[in-house]
Order: C-alpha cells, then structure tokens, then sequence
C-alpha cells in the first residue's frame, strides 16, 4: 500500500508531504483549487508522461516520491528478478527538469521508465473519467473483461501464437512461390553454373591470364626493347657495357698489384660483369618466351574473351567469377530443397493454427464465464446508482474461422438504461450522466477483482447527486475494505464516508500562486463537508448536516497517525 507521498515544486505546490492510510482517503477543496494534484503525481510515479509545465514557476525541478509498503508478492518478486535492494519498503521517485528530462528512481537506483511504470502496476491502479469515455472502444472493454475474467495469461499467450501462425504463412506464401518459379529458376542456374564452370575450368590465375594476353599482343614493342637492351648489355657491336666493363678491368689488373686500393673497384667491376652476363641470359631468356605458338596464342585469346563477356552478364570484374560461380550454387541449393521444406513447412504452420485455436478457445470460455459474473455484478450496481431495472450485458461473439492477435471474439457491452428497453451498445445509449454512473459501476465491480493495492479514482462520481452520490461513497468504502482507495471528489455524501480527507487549497500571495494540501482533524472534516453542503456562507444547520453525515460513516478502519504529515506550503 500506499503510505507518504511527498511533492516538492510541483505545479503550484512549494512543498508537500502526505502521510497515506489504509481505508479509503478523500481529496476535497474548492472547484479549481488543484484537487487532482495528487493524482497527477501518483500518474507521474505510475510511469506517465511529463514535461517542463510541471515544475512549478521559478524552480529548477519538481519531485515526486512515494513510499511502498506491505508489498504484494507480485512487487516483491519483480524488485528481484531487477536486482533492486529493499527491506519491505521501496521509494519510487521521479524527478522532471523544467527542460523537460525526466529520471526515475527506485530506493535510490535509477531505472529506466518502463521499470518504473512496470512496478507501479503491480501498486497503483488510477481510474479517470477520461477512462469512462474510453469504454466505449471494444479494444477497452476486451481488455478490462480479460482482466476480469484473469484471461490476461490466455490472451497473451493467444496473441504469441498469432505471431507464430502470421510469420510462418509469410515464409510459406514466400517458399510457395519459390517452389512455383523453381523449375524455370532451376534450369537458369544450373546453365549459368555449368557455363561458368566451363570457362573457368583449367584457369588457376585469372589475373596472370590477362596479364599473358597483354604481353602478348605487345610481343613486338617488347621484344624490340629487349634486344635493344641486350645489344646494349651484351651482343652490341659498336661496343656493349659488358665489353667496356672488360677493358676497365684489363686497365686495373696491373695497377692492383702496385697499389692494393684499387683491389675493391677490381672486385665491384668483376660483380658487374657477372650481373651483366647474367641480365644477358634473362633478356635471351624472356625474347624465346615471347616466340608463342599460335595455337596458344589463339588459346589465351579465347579463355579472355570467354571471361570478359561472362563478367559482362554478371556485372561483375573478372576476377570475381569464381565467387559467383559459388553463389549461384549455393541459390540452386536453396532451389532444390525449397520444395522438400515446403511440406515440413506446411505440417509446422497446420501445428501452430491448431495451438492457436485450441488458445482461442480457451480464451472464448474463460470471457464467456467472465463476462457472465462481470455483467452480474454490474447490473447489480447499477441499480443502486440511480438506475432502477437498468441491465448490463457483455456480448461475446466467436468466429472460430478468424485468426486475430486477441483472440476469436468480438466484446461488445450492452446497456439497457431502463427498465423495458432492450440492451444495445454503451456508446448508443448512455447519456454523458449515465455514462459516468455505468462506468463508475464497471470500474468498482471490475476492481474488486483486483489485486492492486492502491486504487485511485479522480472525480468518478460526476454526473451524480443525492442519494446516489451516498450509494457511490459506500462502494468506493467498501473497496477500501480490502485495499486502499484514494477519491478527489466535490461530492459531501462520498467525501463523508472516507475514513481520512485532505482539503486541497489555492493561496495567493505577493503575485504568486500556491496550493496548500493539508489533513483535516474531526473539527475540520465537519467545516469541510459543511462548505461542501452549503457553499460560501457555513451555517449551524450545515454543520449539523455535517456531522450527521459523518456519524453515518463512523465504522471507518483503525487508521494510524498522521504526525509525519505536514501541509504544503
């Protein structure tokens, strides 16, 4: 449950600090004084949006933090399962920048604010009348029967097998139509692989190939640059290096003896007249290369063109047929065994449409049950909410041919308003009033399946009045029987029957605007309702009403003290 929430900079609230009880609490004050401050603080720490507007005027930040206590298994096995450190209690805190940023803590440990909102829903649980007007979406009311008839479980695990069913009729229409266009594609790649195969076939280098074929169509310029290198080595006739580097050495022969400097230039031409012969050789060497037989001439031609063409129609260089001779081995496996797949294939996606089903049916049942108490109990508070032989009914139509995420079933709920009228659709029938009433019945049956702690409902009890109005405090009191509720309301006769009230008051100092939340004593719950009786001028007379109304409430829950709470300033 519930028990300090704590406001700093907050709207129009300075500083505030609540301590909460078990039983139901009330939130009253004038029209506009900011009633619902709490509940958009407890909205904040349920994981909802907020910007900048919510830092009050000249602060830097606005916080708001909650304590937890008593925690339901549930809590208690999720703060585990995040590794978060507690001693039974948790502090949930989120603070918002007046530039908007948001972070968001739990006994100290930041956490992302899906974490946060994932925790607070196993603890609060707010109920608007924004929330009243959603009900008339079927999405809205499937959800709330699922929850009702505990088919959350069913409906998830239904909607996974959805996914399953869909992502595996795509992959079959996909291997389908593969299988349908394989012939023709099989016929294509097995051409284009044995054309590759026989191109590249005794190719071990294809660079060297191309390499081979340049040399050769320049044959003529390189031979003639290679005897002209060799003359000038070598063969030359008007005197080549080789003969030059013979008559320094003859010079040299005598002059080593007289002076053993020269020794080492003796030695350096004797290199060079050895790698001159040997240059020589190579030149010899590489002119008889280039003297090619025709027919491989011819050969080396025919394999380059063969490459460069099938490059061309596989848009890609030379050098890389090889690896595209493998792809398309690697597609025409595929191919092949597309059609042996596609059976397995087709007894996997029957398996998972007859899981589905078999899921689909079990939700049907568990809704048509749900439906059923859900629709009772309704009914029943309908009647003590102002209207008499009112009947509410929840439509569950199956299609057991459909294949949806949430399910077979199309939930409508049916309203008759009056007594003789035959149900028809909420939207259809429901006035702004009624509404208001029929949603305010289905939320209290509804939550009284619930197990969260805390329930939270913001002016629910708009559009009623009088006797009725008594009727929706007793509901929402004995909700708290089991829980904690918390009610901003403008009601006396819900307010009345709270075990504990707030008054929520606007002041106005120097210019500036703030909210005063404070916890009101017996003397003061008795002004309270008395304003809420008879306005501005409190008499004797609504005083007395007061107290009378009050006295009717008297059986209230043991609540504990409230010195740790102090009002905002």
């Amino acid at each position: 449950m519930l028990t300090d929430l704590h406001l700093r900079d907050f709207v129009i609230v300075e500083e505030a600090q609540l301590a909460i009880d078990a039983g139901m609490t009330a939130l009253t004050g004038e029209t506009g004084a900011g009633k619902s401050i709490v509940v958009d603080a407890l909205s904040m720490i349920a994981g909802g949006r907020a910007s900048g507007d919510v830092v009050r005027e000249g602060a830097e930040r606005a916080e708001v933090a909650a304590t937890f206590a008593a925690l339901p298994p549930a809590a208690l096995a999720w703060l585990e399962e995040q590794s978060i450190a507690h001693d039974g209690e948790v502090l949930a805190r989120r603070v918002v920048g007046a530039d908007g940023r948001s972070r968001a803590y739990l006994n100290g440990q930041a956490v992302p604010l899906q974490s946060m909102r994932q925790f607070a829903d196993l603890l609060i649980d707010v109920h608007g009348q924004q929330e009243f007007q959603q009900l008339v979406a079927r999405d809205a009311q499937r959800s709330l029967l699922d929850e009702h008839a505990a088919a959350t479980a069913i409906a998830a695990r239904a909607a996974a097998l959805h996914s399953s069913v869909r992502d595996g009729e795509r992959e079959l229409d996909a291997r389908r139509t593969a299988a349908a266009n394989a012939d023709a594609r099989r016929e294509l790649l097995r051409f284009e692989i044995a054309e590759l195969r026989d191109a590249l076939n005794g190719v071990t280098d294809i660079a060297a190939l191309f390499v081979d074929r340049k040399r050769i169509a320049d044959r003529g310029r390189l031979a003639e640059a290679a005897r002209a290198a060799l003359a000038s080595c070598y063969d030359g006739e008007d005197g080549s290096a080789h003969d030059q580097v013979a008559r320094a050495q003859a010079a040299l022969r005598s002059a080593t003896a007289t002076d053993p400097d020269l020794q080492a230039v003796a030695r350096l031409l004797e290199s060079v007249a050895i790698e001159l012969r040997e240059s020589a050789d190579t030149l010899r060497r590489y002119l008889e290369a280039l003297d090619v037989d025709p027919a491989r001439i011819e050969e080396i031609e025919r394999r380059a063109a063969a490459l460069e063409g099938l490059a061309r129609k596989h848009r890609v260089r030379p050098e890389e047929l090889p690896a595209r001779a493998a792809a398309l081995a690697h597609e025409l496996d595929g191919v092949e065994s597309a059609v042996s797949d596609l059976a397995q294939l087709e007894e996997r996606c029957a398996a998972l449409l007859t899981q589905y089903r078999a899921t689909a049916a079990e939700l049907s049942a568990a809704r048509r049950a749900g439906a059923a108490d859900l629709a009772k109990r309704i009914t029943a508070l309908m009647q003590s909410l102002g209207m008499p032989g009112g009947r509410f009914e929840i439509a569950v139509v199956t299609d057991p041919q459909s294949c949806a995420a949430h399910g077979q079933d199309t939930v409508d709920f049916l309203v008759a308003a009056n007594p003789g009228q035959s149900a028809r659709p909420i939207a259809r029938v429901a006035s702004g009033g009624e509404l208001s009433r029929i949603g305010l019945a289905i939320q209290v049956a509804a939550a009284a399946r619930t197990r969260t702690a805390c329930l939270v409902f913001d002016e629910v009890d708009t559009g009623v009045g009088g006797a009725t109005a008594e009727i929706v405090g007793r509901q929402l009191r004995a909700l708290a029987q089991s829980g904690q509720v918390l009610c901003v309301t403008h009601l006396p006769q819900v307010a009345s029957q709270a075990h504990a009230q707030w008054r929520v008051a606007k002041e106005t100092n120097g210019g500036s605007t703030r909210a005063r939340i404070e916890r009101l004593d017996e003397a003061g719950r008795v002004e309270e309702i008395a304003r809420m009786l008879g306005g501005v001028d409190v008499s004797a007379q609504a005083r007395a009403h007061a107290r009378e109304m009050l006295g009717r409430g008297a059986d209230a829950a043991p609540t504990r003290p409230s010195k740790r709470s102090r009002p905002a300033r």
